[in-house]
């Protein structure tokens, strides 16, 4: 094999096991090439002249760490089964509250991908608000809890999952906190969304 034809051969498979190695691996850092003179391609992270161009752009965090948004629809299901609560609903409240992550814990101490609040996880029978199943099911009970007590208003509804039953009651319509506005217009936002998938 001439010099040149092992550089090729090299460098094609210097390029297969990078391909290999970056499916396998997440991305942090974008990655740059280019072709020498002599056919020889080079990848690095840190370019040192301009003949190096962009060959793979770095992932954003937000994408490494975002949860499938199917991920729990087992468990969705079933909580919507059991308390009568729809699906789209239930997975519209869950993609607002924690974007589908179990472990998510708010500024307020509210825990899990309902985002449950403390002092309501024994009457909801939560044990663990981190365990999906327990999760969704103490969540959609309370939902349920809120759709009952608000007669079947959901804005009133969502505002009060949000904002505290007592604080809705006390304005008789949705609380004029931006928090609690916005997060009404997100889950029925989502809801619609998920309603057309």
């Amino acid at each position: 094999m001439t010099r040149s034809g092992t550089h090729y051969f090299l460098s094609v498979i210097a390029f297969l096991a990078f391909n290999v190695l970056t499916m396998a691996l997440p991305l942090y850092a974008d990655i740059y090439t280019y072709t020498d003179s002599q056919g020889v391609r080079h990848f690095t992270n840190v370019p040192t002249s301009s003949k190096y161009k962009i060959y793979i752009k770095e992932k954003s965090r937000q994408s490494v760490n975002t949860y499938e948004t199917d991920r729990y629809d087992d468990l969705i299901t079933k909580a919507s089964n059991k308390y009568g609560v729809s699906f789209s609903l239930l997975k519209a409240l869950i993609k607002t509250e924690s974007d589908f992550d179990p472990w998510a814990v708010s500024k307020v101490g509210a825990k899990g991908l309902m985002q449950i609040m403390p002092e309501n996880l024994k009457r909801l029978n939560i044990n663990d608000p981190f365990d999906p199943r327990e999760n969704i099911m103490g969540g959609t009970l309370y939902l349920k809890q809120l759709i009952k007590r608000f007669n079947g208003k959901l804005s009133l509804a969502l505002a009060a999952y949000n904002a505290g039953p007592k604080m809705v009651e006390n304005y008789q319509r949705i609380p004029p906190f931006p928090e609690t506005e916005d997060f009404v217009k997100k889950v029925m936002k989502y809801y619609a969304v998920f309603k057309k998938g």
